[in-house]
């Protein structure tokens, strides 16, 4: 168990939080790793989605889940929830750009990419 804990109570809360911002949005698809805390964060909006939490490997070099993202989600909004040590470089492949490491005890960090019909990136960073 100390390997892969549940989320805190705090942990929760922001899992319901994430999936209050993410009510209007037309989510397609949702993402996690396969250990609890990660899909303990993505369960709340899976629920109000009506979705499935899709499990990926935490190993996978995030150049190939970017493309496998953007081969297999054309429109629509796809939530991945990761980990401090892979998030930063799966949203990095799939913009294109830089983006700033997170810190391990970093837990509330939003990173939305948005792809136009013509490919191109837009990034917004922030908390929920």
């Amino acid at each position: 168990e100390p390997k892969d804990p549940p989320l805190s109570e705090t942990g929760h809360a922001r899992a319901l939080r994430l999936a209050e911002r993410l009510v209007d949005a037309q989510v397609s698809a949702i993402y996690a790793t396969g250990y609890r805390r990660t899909q303990q964060t993505a369960s709340p909006t899976a629920l109000a989605h009506r979705l499935e939490v899709r499990t990926y490997d935490a190993a996978m070099p995030a150049k190939d889940f970017a493309a496998r993202l953007r081969a297999t989600h054309a429109t629509g909004t796809v939530l991945v929830v990761g980990h401090s040590n892979t998030v930063s470089a799966i949203a990095a492949a799939l913009c294109g750009c830089e983006i700033a490491p997170l810190g391990e005890d970093e837990y509330d960090r939003w990173i939305a990419i948005r792809a136009d019909r013509n490919g191109a990136t837009t990034l917004e960073e922030g908390r929920y």
